[in-house]
């Protein structure tokens, strides 16, 4: 029982990875440096004309490739709303790396995951609820990551809030080499590209933030590149049908697993 007890937390902390991998490249960049530097004041009125009105939206459709080194290779389609928290449905699709592979000996590579207020929910197939007690759903509070993962936890927690379009835009902000690139063309609509590189907080890594801006100044199209601790990180994502309605309803809790819980080894046995 207890290499048990030894092997689980490991197990769910790194499902929990697996799951959030979506908002890997959100972290937030460090404020100050661009007041120091600054790059052109006419792109950065710009840049905060944009993370207006992509904020104001509220909501959007969104589809994502992201991959991380060897580890994982997945795509995700669904929806985000960011009137106040953050809420969100999609669907995600574990398409390569060592964590398509566990996920398959799981038996499912894809699954359905939830964004509300207090918690990330993600649905989890058959053959995994064998795990849980026969439920259907786990649950990731937000409020429990720190004390669970540590200071892992609490950036998983900041990121899963993170990922609405306009957090991309609010990076750029702080880039102090940001720029226009030029007009480009985004899956035939005419689009301007803004690139530059940004920090996460407290951190020495640098990522690569792309964005495309069509004519109504909201973010279509976002590219980020960096490196993490698993290997170089890409993630795409395009964005669409602003205004969309985007409502998430709580998982029924008869069928779902709580993650402070598999880990306390109270459930999963």
């Amino acid at each position: 029982m207890t290499s048990t007890r030894v092997r689980r937390p490991a197990f769910w902390i790194a499902l929990l990875t697996a799951l959030t991998a979506l908002a890997a490249c959100t972290s937030a960049a460090r404020p100050d440096e661009a007041e120091r530097t600054g790059p052109a004041r006419a792109v950065m009125a710009a840049l905060r004309t944009v993370e207006r009105s992509t904020e104001r939206a509220e909501s959007a459709r969104v589809r994502s490739t992201t991959t991380i080194g060897s580890t994982l290779s997945m795509k995700a389609d669904g929806t985000l709303a960011w009137t106040d928290d953050l809420t969100g449905l999609l669907t995600i699709t574990y398409t390569g790396g060592t964590t398509a592979e566990a996920m398959r000996r799981l038996g499912t590579t894809s699954m359905e995951a939830r964004y509300l207020p207090d918690a990330y929910y993600a649905r989890i197939g058959e053959a995994f609820s064998a795990k849980t007690d026969g439920k259907h759903w786990i649950k990731y509070a937000y409020d429990d990551l720190d004390e669970l993962a540590g200071s892992s936890g609490a950036d998983l927690a900041a990121q899963m809030r993170g990922t609405a379009p306009h957090t991309s835009v609010k990076r750029l902000l702080s880039s102090t080499d940001v720029r226009k690139v030029g007009a480009e063309a985004v899956a035939g609509e005419p689009t301007t590209h803004y690139s530059g590189t940004v920090r996460a907080e407290g951190g020495t890594t640098e990522q690569t933030v792309d964005i495309w801006v069509n004519g109504r100044n909201l973010l279509v199209k976002k590219v980020e590149r960096g490196r993490t601790a698993t290997g170089r990180l890409t993630q795409t994502a395009y964005y669409s049908d602003y205004g969309i309605e985007a409502r998430v309803e709580k998982p029924p809790a008869g069928d779902t697993a709580d993650l402070k819980e598999l880990l306390s080894g109270s459930a999963g046995r």
